[in-house]
């Protein structure tokens, strides 16, 4: 399986290490034997090498703080719809950072590929918010797979159990936390520190960006809300459609108030039919401390689906991160690769 990297950050390079690490288990349990053959970041530098890219030099040029410019061989000055056409990859693994406005470029390069008939791996919920319709019928017109179970939460596999392990029921709602951030956040507030200096934390911890918007305004929450609307109810409504508010009203005697009636503040994301019409909506919540979302504390997420044959079900995991990230596209790797050994 040829396949080429389209973003190189944190993400793809989580990917990568366990790509390095886990050879030798995909080979022998899933017959997974991946042949990098390019690597195009808009910051790092691009290369390409028909023959197979060794992971470990790209992994180690990046940790001494070098580009891919630096490479022995492949230096490549196309840019990543260049690299699509021209690498003779099976598979494109879309990893660039999300613009929830535009989608772009990651849906740029998405189309490419799918047009081309590559399988496709994204991360990237932009263009799953904005586009996801549009994308699964090029999928389907040229017969490839295009997954992306990283772009709800992270590592830990929700689009998987919606669509695979709970087939066969009906789901009433999906409701939880989805941004680890916000729950990290409200969980220092709780213990007694300011927003300000809980925001600032989680800042210096990398869990919030510098401009942390998307995650206390709740845009981030609200794709991804967005993307289970569509999967799972066939929505076709965009990200902004839905009410959203963030966690920035929320004040410490709020917090306190509502702890002394048995609550505790969560940011929930919900996704739910309304006369089949599908509805979803992003706000803080005082959720009572007997309900399991409120036991998740901390850059958590989770998530409780309401079903007709099972009730509540809920899925606990990290919602970010680099190995867990990575980890997502190498599920959705495998099943590929399932896949075409199932066909063959």
């Amino acid at each position: 399986m040829r396949l080429i990297f389209v973003g190189f950050g944190t993400v793809g390079q989580g990917l990568a290490e366990l790509l390095v690490e886990k050879k030798d288990l995909l080979s022998r349990r899933y017959g997974l034997e991946p042949v990098v053959v390019g690597i195009s970041d808009e910051m790092k530098g691009s290369v390409i090498n028909p023959a197979g890219i060794d992971l470990t030099e790209p992994l180690d040029l990046l940790k001494s703080e070098k580009s891919l410019c630096d490479m022995e061989i492949g230096k490549y000055d196309g840019n990543a719809l260049d690299m699509i056409r021209d690498a003779g990859a099976d598979v494109m693994l879309e990893a660039t950072y999300t613009n929830i406005k535009t989608g772009e470029p990651a849906t740029s390069h998405i189309k490419a590929a799918l047009e081309k008939g590559l399988h496709v791996v994204t991360t990237n919920k932009g263009p799953l918010a904005l586009h996801y319709q549009d994308l699964v019928q090029i999928a389907e017109a040229t017969q490839v797979q295009f997954l992306f179970e990283g772009t709800v939460m992270s590592g830990t596999p929700l689009l998987n159990l919606l669509r695979e392990t709970l087939a066969g029921s009906t789901i009433a709602e999906i409701k939880g936390i989805l941004n680890g951030t916000t729950n990290y956040i409200l969980t220092r507030m709780e213990e007694g520190l300011p927003y300000e200096d809980a925001l600032k934390k989680a800042q210096e911890l990398g869990y919030a960006e510098a401009v942390p918007d998307a995650d206390v305004l709740g845009w981030d929450a609200l794709a991804k809300v967005t993307i289970l609307a569509k999967v799972v109810y066939g929505s076709n409504a965009d990200p902004f459609d839905y009410p959203c508010q963030g966690i920035t009203e929320i004040t410490a005697s709020a917090i306190e108030e509502a702890k002394s009636r048995g609550k505790r503040f969560k940011l929930i994301g919900k996704v739910w039919s309304e006369k089949g019409i599908a509805k979803a909506s992003v706000a803080p919540e005082e959720v009572d401390v007997s309900h399991p979302l409120a036991s998740v504390m901390g850059a958590t997420n989770a998530v409780t689906v309401t079903t007709d044959t099972l009730g509540d079900v809920t899925v606990v995991g990290p919602g970010a991160g680099r190995k867990e990230t990575g980890f997502s596209m190498l599920i959705d790797l495998i099943k590929i690769a399932s896949e075409i050994r199932r066909k063959r």
